[in-house]
């Protein structure tokens, strides 16, 4: 089952497992980590020197709170996390709240409002980094991840055209070098 090759993999990883407690931890709504860290993870040990946790950019921390949908509420939700464990690059972002400044952000047109995790990272750039993890009540490990992990697992590239054009992801290939950072990885346009 591909959910337990990357299970095994963040359980290898200490580092990424007491961050999952400090965000389960946190208190806040439906938490998860998710994109870039946990590809660096699978990435860099599938594909690379192994897993440097000094090398992630942030630790995307995605919650779920449609009562505050201010950007302040993102603000409290890393300084939160920055509190119990300063080390790590947080970065806390509310999906109940994407759609009041995606379009501001990255342009096209109103996205509707996102209901769950599944649905927000369904949406995210590539079907590598569309995936969440978080640890629960009893220290296991569950999964998000709409599109599967196949290509997550097996190093492709490939980008989710939910909500990103051929350009934005053409920006982001440029910006993440995937297979200039990990030889092996494949990257599919």
């Amino acid at each position: 089952m591909r959910e337990d090759e990357l299970r095994d993999l963040v359980q290898r990883s200490p580092w990424l497992v007491r961050a999952l407690g400090v965000v389960r931890d946190s208190g806040l709504p439906d938490t998860w980590i998710g994109a870039g860290a946990i590809r660096d993870l699978v990435w860099s040990e599938r594909y690379g020197d192994g897993f440097d946790p000094s090398s992630v950019r942030d630790v995307d921390v995605v919650f779920l709170d449609p009562a505050d949908l201010s950007r302040e509420n993102d603000d409290r939700a890393t300084q939160r996390l920055m509190a119990a464990w300063p080390e790590p690059p947080w970065e806390a972002k509310n999906q109940a709240a994407v759609h009041t400044w995606y379009p501001t952000k990255f342009g096209g047109g109103p996205v509707a409002p996102l209901r769950t995790i599944a649905d927000a990272v369904a949406t995210w750039p590539e079907y590598a980094t569309a995936v969440a993890v978080r640890l629960d009540a009893h220290d296991q490990i569950t999964v998000c991840a709409p599109h599967g992990l196949d290509d997550l697992l097996d190093g492709v590239w490939r980008r989710n055209p939910t909500r990103v054009s051929p350009e934005i992801s053409r920006r982001r290939l440029a910006r993440h070098r995937p297979a200039e950072r990990w030889p092996g990885v494949r990257v599919v346009t």
